[in-house]
């Protein structure tokens, strides 16, 4: 017997997380995710040291230099995201398939869209933007050749992380982490190719890196759409629900409306960071080398906090739109001990073996002790960021946007920045350094205080019914399986 065309599949008790023990399904929500962070920081060590051994300090600031401009161009267009994957989320909670599909084409839509100004503009401006980071004169070059192939990757890179973050808004993690694993295996064995010209591939040098994650992408890109289509997985889209790709106006709100606050609060992160390269790039070429591998290494650190974000947001979506409220703080809970267990283990190790973990990188004799000194001031308050991402998924899982980003802003604006420039003249450098823990304690202090009193469990966020989908809920789909909120 057919099952009705917005039912779940045979495969959705797989990914319920509306039901049984919490934390032992949280971990296991969060672990693939966890993997998938893995592979990707992974990524970015392997390419860094690619660089730095056949290209020299030089290229490995102008690389991380380049890389948090692209973060900010990822913020530009992620909200859509975002906003997607909790509509996403709320719907399957709800069972409601077709109202899952029609986020995913319609972020889809808008992501593609927005990828492609966003990459343009940012190939025009490169030298720009570079300018007013103050990028050192001699990773100029280098910083723009990088840049600009990146640059032409990022529709396909975008479309990736959409894609995963869609599929983890179903419940499912372990797809997005098999083809994470296909993109860094070709990126990192791509890049030594297209760096050096290594068999019939052009020696590109810097540009080779970049080319190795524009091909990556693109390959891994098209795998999981085929994979999505070939094994029906909830969000693939086929035959006339291609049509969600050109959304209606009612989603496209629903969408904006959250996903604009949500990338925003990623580019107050990304213009934060900018600020502080450049303050960074002011104490020369040996602390911005320094900076930037310090930076990868911390982006080890965060990995856990950020896969129990996601799983949190991805786990309370589904309850709140099953209707689950119970659940939720439960959720909020598992989620902060994951956190302080998983994160804490992770600044013990890189403390107390940073030495070790410096030297794969080969760094100068000048920069080494400055990202040791780095490294131990900050490396600890990830503890404090990772319990701020437990509470932020919460309340974004339940479209809660404007209370976070105001957050945001005033711990990286007036806290962070502000202590940085305030206790340069008493501290030097190491008021940079210590900008990053005092931003971190100001954002989880007022995390609590909105997660506490804030609003955020009032609203509701669904998918807007279309006149297709309304006929289909009357004629075959079950009361579970509707769009209205359940009471």
């Amino acid at each position: 017997m057919a099952r009705p065309p917005n039912s779940p599949g045979p495969s959705s008790k797989r990914r319920d997380l509306t039901t049984g023990p919490i934390a032992p399904a949280l971990l296991a929500f969060a672990l693939p995710t966890l993997g998938s962070n893995v592979l990707q920081s992974l990524n970015g060590s392997i390419n860094a040291i690619w660089v730095g051994r056949f290209l020299g300090e030089d290229a490995i600031a102008a690389t991380s230099n380049a890389n948090i401009i692209m973060f900010l161009m990822f913020g530009a267009v992620f909200g859509f995201g975002m906003a997607a994957t909790i509509l996403v989320g709320q719907s399957w909670g709800r069972r409601d398939v077709d109202a899952a599909r029609r986020a995913v084409g319609s972020a889809i839509g808008l992501v593609l869209a927005a990828s492609i100004v966003v990459g343009t503009l940012g190939w025009i401006f490169a030298p720009e933007i570079l300018g007013l980071l103050q990028t050192p004169g001699r990773a100029m070059p280098l910083a723009l050749t990088y840049l600009r192939v990146i640059f032409l990757g990022l529709p396909a890179s975008m479309l990736l992380v959409l894609m995963s973050m869609a599929l983890r808004g179903t419940g499912d993690s372990l797809t997005p982490l098999w083809f994470t694993g296909l993109s860094v295996l070709l990126d990192s064995g791509l890049n030594p190719v297209f760096i050096l010209g290594l068999g019939p591939a052009p020696r590109l040098g810097i540009a080779g890196s970049a080319t190795a994650t524009l091909v990556a992408n693109g390959v891994a890109l098209a795998a999981m759409v085929a994979w999505i289509a070939w094994r029906d997985l909830p969000i693939r889209l086929t035959g006339r629900e291609l049509r969600y790709i050109l959304p209606q106006p009612a989603l496209v709100r629903a969408i904006v409306s959250k996903g604009l606050p949500i990338g925003a609060q990623m580019l107050i992160i990304s213009t934060a960071a900018l600020t502080m390269v450049g303050l960074v790039n002011r104490e020369g070429l040996a602390t911005s080398a320094a900076y930037g591998i310090t930076q990868q290494i911390w982006a080890y650190v965060q990995m856990p906090a950020l896969a129990i974000g996601a799983a949190v947001s991805g786990m309370a979506a589904q309850n709140i739109g099953a209707g689950k409220w119970d659940r939720v703080g439960l959720i909020t809970r598992a989620g902060l001990i994951y956190n302080v267990v998983l994160t804490g283990v992770l600044v013990v190790t890189v403390v107390w073996f940073d030495r070790t973990l410096l030297g794969l990188f080969h760094l100068g004799p000048a920069s080494l002790p400055i990202a040791s000194r780095i490294g131990l001031i900050v490396t600890w308050s990830f503890v404090l960021f990772g319990a701020t991402m437990v509470l932020f998924g919460v309340v974004r899982a339940n479209g809660a946007v404007l209370g976070p980003l105001l957050i945001l802003f005033v711990s990286m604006f007036p806290v962070r920045i502000g202590v940085a420039v305030a206790l340069k003249p008493w501290l030097d450098a190491d008021a940079l350094w210590w900008s990053f823990p005092a931003g971190s304690a100001a954002n989880l202090a007022m995390a609590i205080l909105f997660y506490r009193y804030g609003s955020w469990r009032k609203g509701r966020l669904f998918v807007p019914e279309s006149p297709a989908a309304e006929e289909q809920a009357q004629a075959t789909v079950e009361p579970a399986g509707g769009l209205r909120p359940a009471h």
